[in-house]
């Protein structure tokens, strides 16, 4: 997901009519600030986790980091993770896409995080390196002197970042792009390229391709303790492998890494994980032929190997697991090892896509393999573990098995995988979804064969007593919120990815509100908050991007398919106070908005809107909606049949997100403008005569959301919340008095990187405000 940054530009006065407010006051003060508690509307999981890390000495030590969501530590007593980046501001908003990570195993308070969003101008900032002494409670920054991509393909390779087991002080970093390898001697403070090192990389997946385009560079470091040897694996197919026999001063190709590592079946690959044994002096690479995470199987051919290399003698071993049930290997996705028993390893295809990802281990240093599932033709799939999805229902997608193809699979994307170095029989494994785990994995091993012979010589399921893995993302919250909407008891959730959800209790796991749909636009009729309506991003063959439930969100149906709208022109909805009438207007596309009196059942075309106009329903009067596009803003009197320019001038011509209507306030209109064009007016507008006159709030430097919720006084001004800068200082802010002053309500600890793109507060409880994140984040007064 691309999400840029913005800096204020207040342009030409943009004051139509009305004096300005009174000055905003950014700051705390004892008659107006509320100490606030920050939670998260429970989902648990919900994005990418591609990076698992044990800490090698600490018993109970895990960290697990997201492509952008930021990074967590473990916390046994609990079985939840904690959030450790929730500090990040909107400015270094990049820091909240964590490219690697690395937890020191001599003093195990230290822990670093490589971060950094994308490698390309998407953007602005470098890429930094954080570094902690106390476990991730606070950090250090170290700015780099280029990108890096925790968002970029190839986000789940082997760890770039690492610390030097012999000493701790030094750390190595692979990077993207061509710049080669990095060192610090100084527990992460300050950086230099390893001059040395003689390969920054050549692997591109697609030239032609922005996002694709980028060199893998060098992509992981491993420490072969047994001979002091330290290995270095590069996206080159024809040099993959570099080693280091004097503590990093120079460095030589490893003989025979290109013909084990640089091709399969025709197809180029690269290394794109390792994992060291120590005891037996091997070490593993997994290979691919796309750096991932979103590789299925090639044309043609496999995907990738298993290689293990004897680092006393130098030979290479394919110990490539011989069978597949699908056929093809699409190419590996993690490699871990056992360390309290050193010939047990595992690894993980990745997007195996039917009918399941498959997880091999070995007993025997990768001379024999068992999977984690099987099936013989004609015969039910014969699974080692059953799926416990209890704590996130909605990982089946609201389906149910489709033979051996199950609702709740081990997985996609599995590049995270890693065995407890303390405990041979928890594991856990990062998907594109979730987090799982088991502490019975060694009961894998009697379980015995899972699929035999009858007496006519056919394949045939055996019997196995099954061991239970479970969710273990508890805590982890990084869904991709694009819309909410609180209607007092209940919380209905828009987002990509997932769809969304409908939460009647903040603290439960639910399961998805509508799978296949991407939800992006909410509304509700505010005369009777039963009939709710939502537009998303779908598969135009098989869905439609309006659907509507008038029952609160327990049910949904479709709305009638508009042709010519792309899968991903689900634009926005609105419906009229009394639900009378539904506008829609489509992104992606010349369609102009489309309106109903039917609920979607049928559409006839709005007159006098453009294509793409963010449209809204006056929350009192019925027969207004409003809408506004490029400058405009224009107004309907008869429920969004035709709409007029209100002729009002200075509005932002772009860079508005957002515009909301008051809750019991016929008429007023609140608009959010924020742009990084300069000459384009930013900040916070508002308007109580529907549109016609405006006026800016003077202290609002720009604004991202707005939304409102319960007053604070039985008479008073519904309490409005925005994501804004307010006298220079960024955050999320209340005003309780119709906007003459704001405070902000969160702090330095709770920033949440770019938040807030979609804000509301709740209309039954004085105080909660509801704003998107990582996930849907609800902030209540203290107490």
């Amino acid at each position: 997901m691309r999400r840029r940054t913005f800096t204020a530009s207040l342009g030409a006065a943009a004051v139509v009519a009305g004096a300005l407010p009174a000055p905003a006051f950014a700051k705390a003060d004892p008659r107006g600030m509320d100490a606030y508690i920050w939670k998260n509307a429970v989902v648990n999981g919900g994005g990418f986790v591609p990076g698992i890390i044990f800490n090698e000495t600490e018993p109970n030590l895990i960290y697990a980091r997201t492509d952008v969501g930021g990074c967590y530590r473990w916390q046994e007593d609990s079985r939840t993770w904690k959030q450790l980046l929730d500090w990040v501001g909107r400015d270094n908003w990049g820091y909240y896409y964590v490219v690697s990570m690395a937890t020191d195993p001599v003093e195990t308070n230290r822990v670093y995080a490589a971060v950094g969003a994308y490698t390309m101008d998407w953007d602005p900032n470098p890429g930094a390196i954080l570094y902690s002494d106390d476990k991730g409670e606070t950090w250090g920054i170290a700015e780099l002197p280029f990108k890096q991509g925790g968002n970029m393909p190839g986000r789940g390779m082997g760890e770039r970042l690492v610390v030097n087991p012999a000493d701790n002080a030094e750390l190595y970093l692979g990077t993207p792009s061509g710049h080669g390898l990095w060192r610090s001697r100084d527990y992460g403070r300050t950086w230099s390229k390893v001059e040395s090192f003689p390969n920054p990389g050549n692997f591109v997946v697609d030239p032609s391709n922005t996002y694709l385009a980028d060199n893998q560079g060098v992509i992981w470091i491993d420490f072969d303790q047994i001979g002091g040897k330290i290995y270095v694996g590069v996206a080159d197919p024809a040099d993959p492998l570099y080693v280091s026999s004097d503590g990093g001063a120079t460095w030589q190709p490893v003989p025979g890494a290109a013909a084990a590592l640089g091709s399969v079946d025709g197809n180029r690959t690269i290394p794109k994980q390792s994992a060291v044994d120590n005891t037996n002096g091997y070490l593993y690479v997994i290979t691919s032929h796309d750096p991932g995470p979103y590789n299925g199987a090639p044309a043609s051919g496999n995907g990738g190997k298993i290689q293990r290399l004897a680092t006393q003698t130098g030979v290479w071993t394919d110990v490539t697991p011989a069978y597949n049930p699908r056929g093809q290997i699409p190419g590996f996705g993690g490699i871990t090892v056992d360390r309290q028993n050193p010939g047990t390893l595992m690894a993980s295809t990745c997007n195996n896509w039917y009918p399941d990802e498959i997880l091999y281990r070995s007993t025997d240093s990768g001379a024999t393999w068992s999977l984690s599932w099987d099936y013989a033709e004609g015969t039910a799939r014969t699974d080692r573990f059953a799926m416990d999805s209890s704590a996130a229902p909605w990982v089946s997608w609201n389906g149910t098995d489709q033979g051996p193809a199950y609702a709740v699979k081990h997985g996609w994307m599995i590049e995270a995988l890693a065995i407890d170095p303390h405990n041979s029989d928890r594991i856990m494994w990062g998907t594109g979804a979730m987090i799982w785990g088991t502490e019975e994995l060694t009961r894998w091993d009697t379980q015995g064969e899972l699929i035999g012979r009858n007496d006519a010589g056919q394949r045939i399921a055996l019997p196995i007593e099954k061991f239970t893995v479970s969710v273990r993302a508890e805590g982890v919250e990084e869904t991709w919120v694009r819309d909410i909407a609180a209607l007092g008891g209940t919380l209905v959730s828009a987002m990509g990815d997932v769809s969304g959800f409908v939460h009647t209790d903040l603290n439960r796991a639910e399961p998805m509100l509508r799978p296949g749909w991407g939800g992006n636009s909410l509304d509700f009729a505010q005369s009777d908050p039963n009939v709710i309506v939502g537009s998303g991003e779908v598969n135009v063959d098989v869905d439609t991007h309006v659907i509507v439930s008038t029952d609160r969100g327990k049910t949904w149906k479709n709305a009638a398919r508009l042709d010519g709208v792309p899968g991903g022109g689900s634009g926005v909805v609105a419906i009229t106070a009394d639900a009378s009438a539904l506008l829609w207007s489509p992104s992606n596309t010349d369609k102009t908005p489309v309106r109903s009196t039917d609920l979607g059942a049928t559409w006839s075309p709005v007159q006098g809107l453009p294509a793409g106009a963010r449209i809204r329903s006056d929350r009192v009067n019925s027969s207004v909606m409003y809408a506004f596009s490029g400058g405009t803003f224009y107004r309907s009197t008869d429920k969004g049949a035709t709409f007029t320019g209100t002729g009002a001038t200075g509005l932002p011509t772009e860079g508005v997100d957002d515009f909301r209507t008051v809750p019991g306030r016929a008429g007023h209109v609140w608009l959010a403008g924020r742009s990084d064009k300069a000459g384009v007016a930013t900040g916070l507008w508002f308007s109580k005569d529907g549109g016609a006159t405006w006026t800016r709030i003077s202290a609002v430097d720009l604004a991202i959301g707005v939304g409102f919720g319960k007053a604070a006084t039985r008479s008073g001004y519904p309490a409005i919340y925005i994501s804004a800068t307010v006298g220079g200082q960024d955050g999320i802010f209340r005003s309780t008095d119709g906007g003459g002053r704001w405070y902000r309500i969160n702090d330095d600890a709770h920033q949440w990187a770019f938040a807030g793109s979609a804000i509301t507060g709740d209309p039954l409880v004085y105080g909660r405000v509801y704003l998107s994140a990582r996930g849907t984040i609800y902030g209540d007064i203290a107490g």
